[in-house]
C-alpha cells in the first residue's frame, strides 16, 4: 500500500514539474531577446537563427541560404519590439546529443554557447554606442598584422612590436643576472629557451623602431647620477659611517680614463636604509645603471603599488632567479661571482613587480596592485656606480642583453641547446634534453645581424655565421635539417625522428637565413644563400600540403608519422599568413600570393569548394 502511494506521489510530482517547466519556457520565449538574463555567472543567453530544413543526407545546396550555412544573428535591436512567439524544441545533434532550442515558425534558434563550441567560433554580447546591445561574432580570434612595405635586415622583424614576451604566463621572470626571460613552458623549475630569448630581443628592437618613428619615448628619461657631480646632490646617508663621493674611474671601462663615477660605502644588508636617492616618478618605470661592487651588496628600488602600498624590489647576489616573501619584499638574483666586475643592470619595474607578486598571488589579486610610482633607489655595500637613469622604456638595452646572451651561450656546434625534454607527441615524437631548433637558430641570426648592423661589432656577425653549422647536419645526427621524401630540405623547429615538418618554425628559420645572407660577406654569405634558396624551393613546393580547406595545418605529422592531423590554432594560422606576407616582400612569388589570399578568406569563414 505504501509502495502504491509512493508511485502515485512520484507521478503527480513529475506531472507538476513538467507543467511548471513548460509554463516558464513559454513565458521566457515571449520576452524580447535583449532581456534573456541568466544567473550571475553568465552575462546573457544568445541564440543563432538557423534555417530549419530537413534535407538530411542530401548534397544539394538550398539557394535561399545566405552563404553562411543558414546562420544569422537573432538579437533584437535595442528598444525594438520583438513579436516572435517562441516554443521549446529539442535539437538532435548527429544522433549523439540533444540541445534545448527555440522555434518560431520555420526558424530554429540554437543557443550560442552550443554554436560557439560546436563550430569553434567566437563572440559575445557587447554594448553599442547608443546604449543597446549586439552580438559580436567572429569566425577567428586572431588578427593579421601586415608587415611594412619594405624589409631589410636592420628593419623591424615582422610585426614584433605587438609582442610582449615578458608578459606571457609561461615566462617566470626576466633575470637580473643576464637580463633575459626564464620560461616554465616545459619545466616548472624554469630554463633558458633560445627562441623566447630571441623573440624578447626582436620585440624590443621593433618597439624601439616604433618609438623613433613616432618621435615618442626615446628621450623620456631622467639621469639621477652620472658621477660627475662632486657633491653627489640628492643622495642621503643613513648614518655617519656611510659615505659617497665622485671619483675618477680606475677600471677604465671601454678605455675611458677620464670618466668619473660615484663611489658608495655603507652596510651590506638590504634590510638597512642604505644610501638612498628619491625618485618620486609616476611615468618612468624603467631604470638602468652601470655598477661594480667590491664585495657583497645590493640595489633596492622602493615602489608604490596600488594605493599607498610600498613594495621593495631587491636586486641581490644570489643564483635564485626570483622570490617573494608574501609581504613587501621581492628579490631578483644578480648571480654570483660578479664582485669586482662592472656590469649593467637593466630593469622594467612594472614587469618585475608583476612577476614578483605572481610568485605567491593569483592574477586577480595582483591586478589590485599596479605600479603607480617609483619612490626611491637604495644602494647597499661598497661599490661604484654610473649612469643611473630612469626611463619610460629600455628597449635597446634589453635588446643587447639578449644579443649578448646569445654570444656568450653559443656552443662549439654554433647552436643554443635546449636543455629540457620536449614531447611533441608522447611516445612518437620526442626529444631528449640538449636538442637544437632551426627556429631558434634562425631567430638568433635575426637578432645577431641587427646587433651587428647597429653596433658594427663583429662578434655578433661572427656568431650569426657560426649558427649556420647545424643547418648542414641532419636531424638524425643532432642537427636541424630534414628531407621530405628524400627530396626537399626542411629546417626543423623540433628535429624529431620521424620528422614533424612544423611550418611556422621553418619560415622563421628562412627569415634568419635571409638576414644573414644579405649582411655577411665571404663564405658565410655564400653558405647562407645556398641554405636559404634550398629552403625557399621546399616551401614553394610543399606549402599546399598545409592547407586544410578551412585553415592550416601546424605540421605534417599525419604524413610523416601516420597519426591524426594537427590543425593550427587561429593564432598560428595568422602567424602563417604574417610570415608569407613578409616573404612576399622578399620574393613576390605567385604561389605565396594565391595562398595568402585563400588563407585570409578562412579567417572570415570561407571554405574551399567541394565536389
Amino acid at each position: 500500500m505504501r509502495l502504491g502511494r509512493a508511485i502515485k506521489l512520484v507521478t503527480v510530482s513529475g506531472f507538476l514539474s513538467t507543467l511548471v517547466t513548460f509554463t516558464l519556457w513559454s513565458q521566457w520565449g515571449n520576452r524580447p531577446a535583449e532581456d534573456y538574463e541568466l544567473d550571475s555567472n553568465r552575462r546573457q543567453i544568445n541564440y543563432v537563427l538557423t534555417e530549419y530544413h530537413s534535407n538530411k543526407g542530401s548534397n544539394s545546396v538550398d539557394p535561399n541560404l545566405n552563404g553562411n550555412n543558414g546562420v544569422a544573428g537573432a538579437i533584437a535591436p535595442h528598444g525594438a519590439s520583438n513579436s516572435l512567439q517562441f516554443e521549446p524544441i529539442d535539437c538532435n545533434i548527429n544522433d549523439e546529443k540533444v540541445v534545448h532550442c527555440r522555434r518560431e515558425g520555420d526558424q530554429i534558434y540554437l543557443p550560442f554557447d552550443f554554436v560557439r563550441e560546436y563550430f569553434e567560433v567566437f563572440g559575445d554580447v557587447e554594448r553599442t554606442d547608443d546604449g543597446g546591445q549586439h552580438l559580436v561574432f567572429h569566425h577567428a580570434n586572431s588578427i593579421v598584422h601586415p608587415p611594412r612595405a619594405s624589409y631589410k635586415p636592420d628593419s623591424m622583424f615582422m610585426a614584433f612590436d605587438h609582442y610582449n614576451v615578458e608578459n606571457r604566463d609561461r615566462v617566470k621572470c626576466v633575470t637580473a643576472s643576464e637580463g633575459v626571460p626564464i620560461t616554465t613552458q616545459w619545466s616548472k623549475d624554469g630554463y633558458h629557451y633560445p627562441i623566447q630569448i630571441a623573440q624578447f630581443a626582436l620585440s624590443h628592437h621593433a618597439k624601439h623602431i616604433v618609438d623613433i618613428d613616432t618621435k615618442g619615448q626615446q628621450d623620456s628619461k631622467l639621469v639621477l647620477e652620472d658621477g660627475e657631480d662632486e657633491g653627489s646632490a640628492g643622495w642621503i646617508r643613513p648614518d655617519q659611517k656611510s659615505s659617497f663621493k665622485s671619483v675618477p674611474e680606475r677600471a677604465g671601462r671601454d678605455g675611458d680614463q677620464h670618466n668619473h663615477v660615484m663611489e658608495f660605502n655603507t652596510a651590506d644588508s638590504h634590510l638597512t636604509k642604505g644610501i638612498a636617492i628619491a625618485a618620486k616618478e609616476k611615468n618612468l618605470y624603467c631604470f638602468f645603471l652601470d655598477v661594480k661592487f667590491a664585495s657583497n651588496g645590493s640595489i633596492t628600488v622602493v615602489v608604490e603599488s596600488g594605493k599607498d602600498v610600498q613594495i621593495k624590489i631587491h636586486y641581490v647576489f644570489t643564483s635564485t632567479f626570483i622570490s617573494y616573501d608574501g609581504k613587501s619584499n621581492i628579490y631578483y638574483g644578480m648571480g654570483t661571482g660578479r664582485a669586482g666586475q662592472w656590469f649593467r643592470l637593466v630593469r622594467n619595474l612594472k614587469f618585475d613587480l608583476l612577476k614578483g607578486l605572481l610568485v605567491k598571488l593569483k592574477m586577480e589579486r595582483v591586478k589590485m596592485f599596479p605600479l603607480t610610482k617609483v619612490l626611491e633607489i637604495r644602494l647597499h655595500g661598497h661599490g661604484w656606480l654610473d649612469n643611473l637613469t630612469l626611463s619610460r622604456s629600455v628597449h635597446m638595452e634589453q635588446f643587447y642583453d639578449a644579443a649578448n646572451w646569445l654570444v656568450r651561450h653559443q656552443d662549439e656546434r654554433g647552436g643554443w641547446p635546449i636543455m629540457v625534454q620536449r614531447r611533441v607527441v608522447v611516445g612518437v615524437l620526442e626529444l631528449p634534453p640538449g636538442w637544437y631548433s632551426a627556429m631558434g637558430q634562425g631567430q638568433a641570426m635575426s637578432v645577431l645581424v641587427r646587433a651587428y648592423l647597429d653596433s658594427k661589432n663583429r662578434k655578433y656577425l661572427d656568431a650569426a655565421g657560426q649558427a649556420l653549422k647545424l643547418f648542414q647536419v641532419d636531424s638524425a645526427q643532432g642537427g636541424v635539417r630534414a628531407r621530405f621524401f628524400g627530396k626537399y630540405d626542411w629546417y626543423e623547429e623540433y628535429p624529431t625522428t620521424p620528422s614533424s615538418f612544423v611550418l611556422n618554425g621553418f619560415i622563421y628559420s628562412l627569415l634568419g637565413l635571409y638576414d644573414l645572407k644579405e649582411t655577411a660577406i665571404g663564405e658565410d654569405k655564400i653558405l647562407a644563400e645556398k641554405i636559404f634558396n634550398s629552403g625557399m624551393t621546399s616551401l614553394k613546393s610543399m606549402i599546399g600540403m598545409y592547407d586544410t580547406g578551412v585553415g592550416t595545418f601546424y605540421d605534417l605529422r599525419h604524413i610523416s608519422a601516420g597519426i591524426e592531423p594537427n590543425r593550427a590554432r587561429w593564432d598560428y594560422h595568422t602567424t602563417h599568413i604574417n610570415q608569407l606576407l613578409q616573404l612576399m616582400i622578399i620574393d613576390d612569388s605567385d604561389v605565396f600570393k594565391t595562398t595568402v589570399h585563400r588563407w585570409l578568406g578562412y579567417l572570415k569563414g570561407k571554405r574551399s569548394r567541394h565536389n
